[in-house]
Parts: structure tokens; C-alpha cells; sequence
């Protein structure tokens, strides 16, 4: 995967900004810095960057103020936000993940692991070989090669962790899929604690297929699967 990506990191505590800055410009990413949440959107409109870093607590708008502003623009939407948390602030992190986060970090955090967790979302967009370029079930389609997902025809606009959820799913119609399958394969890791997350996306999956939302069941104490048919 090239490294030419493009990163920013917006926090306010300017030792953990450096130290990210400095371990991601050594990893060959490109990197932009902001330290309140006000200058986000400005600066994301004109520099476009293929991931953002965001810290929750920020001076002036908040991190899950600007979770909300990013979604409401379609020009910005589609950008991946992994959140920058404390440790006391899940119910924090569970707002962020149903704004659109793709991922969270709890501080204090080890600096391979970011890298670690920026490359694996990035990844996520890159389509994969020898995989089915459609999947369907019931009134929804996915195509792989369009990376586009419809119900009754109409277009879902889907996030790539959450097209990826769906994805899985369907390619095991009829199977159950633990949560720590899922964060194995679509989040490219499972950690204690990180169940949580699929919840959360999987809730966000559903919203956006409507009328199909039951086509991902839950099958209680271990996880979910695409209904067959």
C-alpha cells in the first residue's frame, strides 16, 4: 500500500500532536495538524486528507461536534475518523462510532498500534481479488467492483468499514459470524474490549438499509449473520 496518504491530526495537546506527527511523517504519510475542532472542516475542505486523527476533547467545537458536521457534508463523509479517547469516555466513543467514527484509540496509546490501526482502515478501501463482484440477498445488492450497495434499487450510502461489514456477511449467507470474526476480518484485528464496535456498526449498517434492515440478525451471545434468501 503506498504510503503517499495524507493524515490529519487534530488535537490540542501539542506533545501528543508532535509525537504522532513526528512517528507518522517516519512512515512516509504526509501529515497535517489542527488544535480545536473549529478549524476541522475548513481545513479538510481544502486539503481533502484521506484520514483524520481526532481527539474527543478539544477546545471550542468538541470532537463529536465535528464527527456531526464532517456526516452532514457529502463532500466530507466519506472521510475515515479514527477518535482519540480517554479511558473514562466509552459512552463518548459508542456517540462517536454512531456519528460515523470507523474506529477509536484509548489513551495512552502505543504509537505502533495507531500506525497500525491507520493502515488497516486505509486498507479497507482497497478492493480485494477473487472476490464475488456481486453479492445479493433480498432486495440488496452489493458490487464489489463499483464498491456500491443498493436496496429495492436505490442506492445505500454506506461507509467503507460498514460496506465491508455487509460484505462479509454476505459472503457467509446463512452462516453466524462472531463479533470477534468480524473485527478479524473486516477491522484486520481483535482486541478485549472492541466487540463493542460491531455492535455499534452493525446498528449504523442496519439504518442505512431501511426497509432490509432484517436481513442482518443477531443470533444472541455470539453474533450476527445474512438471513438466507
Amino acid at each position: 500500500m503506498s504510503n503517499t496518504h495524507t493524515i490529519l491530526i487534530v488535537e490540542d495537546d501539542a506533545d501528543i500532536r508532535n509525537l504522532l506527527s513526528f512517528n507518522l511523517k517516519r512512515e512516509g504519510f504526509k501529515v497535517l495538524e489542527a488544535a480545536a475542532g473549529d478549524v476541522v472542516l475548513p481545513l479538510v475542505s481544502d486539503k481533502k486528507p484521506d484520514l483524520i486523527l481526532l481527539d474527543l476533547m478539544l477546545p471550542g467545537m468538541d470532537g463529536l461536534g465535528v464527527c456531526r458536521v464532517l456526516q452532514r457534508d457529502a463532500r466530507t463523509a466519506d472521510i475515515p475518523v479514527i477518535m482519540l479517547t480517554a479511558k473514562g469516555e466509552e459512552m463518548d466513543r459508542v456517540v462517536g462510532l454512531e456519528l460515523g467514527a470507523e474506529d477509536y484509540i484509548v489513551k495512552p496509546f502505543n504509537v505502533r498500534e495507531v500506525v497500525l490501526r491507520i493502515r488497516t482502515v486505509l486498507r479497507r478501501g482497497v478492493p480485494t481479488a477473487n472476490k464475488p463482484a456481486q453479492l445479493r440477498c433480498g432486495e440488496v445488492c452489493l458490487d464489489a467492483s463499483s464498491h456500491s450497495v443498493t436496496v429495492a434499487g436505490r442506492p445505500a450510502e454506506l461507509t467503507v468499514t460498514e460496506f465491508r461489514l455487509l460484505e462479509d456477511l454476505l459472503q457467509h449467507q446463512g452462516q453466524v459470524r462472531s463479533r470477534e470474526q468480524l473485527l478479524d476480518t473486516v477491522w484486520g484485528y481483535s482486541f478485549e474490549g472492541y466487540a463493542r464496535t460491531v455492535d455499534t456498526h452493525v446498528r449504523r449498517l442496519r439504518a442505512k438499509l431501511g426497509q432490509a434492515a432484517d436481513l442482518v440478525e443477531t443470533v444472541r451471545g455470539i453474533g450476527y449473520r445474512a438471513k438466507s434468501g
